[in-house]
């Protein structure tokens, strides 16, 4: 067997809290099954297991004497394991955030597959959307990843709104460092933001089941945006639904959560994931 071949068997997990309800273990078992692998998923829970992230360095031991090939990570996690890690690659280094872990020869190296999926799902799913201006609701940690997704994507400039407004000030100064200076500013006036935005990028939990609504004034959306949207419960939100309504081109959340998963894949198994399938499967998962 060559070392590209995939493995004929792996266990790989998820380290989070209350992460019972991700649709990312059978994402990555039904494409295993579909290749011919004996794929196995844990969910590493640690609400469930009454731990925090304290307990980050014990199970990341666990899992290399297991034999696990790799670890997808998420709240409270991906800033955390940053220390207990012996390689990075540029993304996760330049966002300070990990969400997956491969296990490989004695070594432990981090990647953020976040941002690559964000970037994926919006070539596919927004061609052709101008990328003069774009404005971003949300400077978190899924926030960091989708800003440097939006940039690396074309965006000219990219002005961040958020609750915290060090939060959105800190991520501009870092993102400009990255990619140029103005490319990111912290905004003051979301609706002249608006008004003048080629498109809109909503990195907030507003709109997910637990927390409808919109994320702000529907009068701010216009039919000229385009609207990109993270969250994917329900695949189709209250901004998405206002946007289209309005004329928008839209894009839901499914994207970001299938193509960081497909490239998850990629990374832990060695073989090459079917994107099609993977998107089918989650879309009929978050539909039943």
């Amino acid at each position: 067997m060559t070392s590209t071949a995939a493995p004929q068997s792996l266990i790989c997990g998820l380290i989070g809290f209350g992460i019972q309800g991700s649709l990312t273990p059978a994402m990555h078992e039904r494409e295993g099954a579909e290749q011919g692998m004996r794929y196995v998923y844990k969910r590493i829970d640690l609400d469930k297991l009454g731990l925090g992230v304290e307990a980050l360095p014990e199970l990341l031991t666990a899992a290399e004497r297991m034999g696990f090939a790799g670890l997808n990570i998420t709240y409270p996690c991906k800033q955390a394991i940053i220390p207990l890690l012996t390689e990075l690659s540029d993304d996760a280094r330049a966002l300070g955030a990990v969400n997956t872990v491969v296990l490989r020869d004695g070594k432990r190296i981090g990647h953020n597959t976040d941002c690559s999926g964000y970037a994926e799902g919006f070539r596919r799913g927004l061609p052709g959307a101008k990328l003069d201006r774009a404005v971003q609701l949300g400077a978190g940690g899924a926030g960091a990843a989708v800003a440097h997704a939006v940039l690396s994507l074309g965006v000219q400039q990219l002005t961040l709104f958020d609750v915290d407004q060090n939060r959105a000030a800190e991520l501009a100064v870092s993102l400009s460092e990255r990619f140029g200076a103005g490319r990111a500013v912290a905004g003051t006036d979301l609706p002249a933001a608006m008004a003048a935005a080629d498109g809109l990028v909503h990195c907030t939990p507003t709109g997910m089941a637990k927390l409808p609504g919109l994320p702000l004034p529907a009068e701010l959306l216009h039919p000229a945006l385009w609207v990109s949207e993270i969250v994917y419960f329900p695949l189709e939100t209250e901004l998405l639904r206002v946007a289209k309504a309005k004329g928008c081109r839209v894009l839901n959340g499914g994207g970001m959560a299938v193509f960081q998963a497909v490239d998850a894949f990629r990374l832990f198994t060695g073989a090459e994931p079917n994107a099609g399938r993977m998107l089918a499967h989650f879309a009929s998962m978050v539909s039943a």
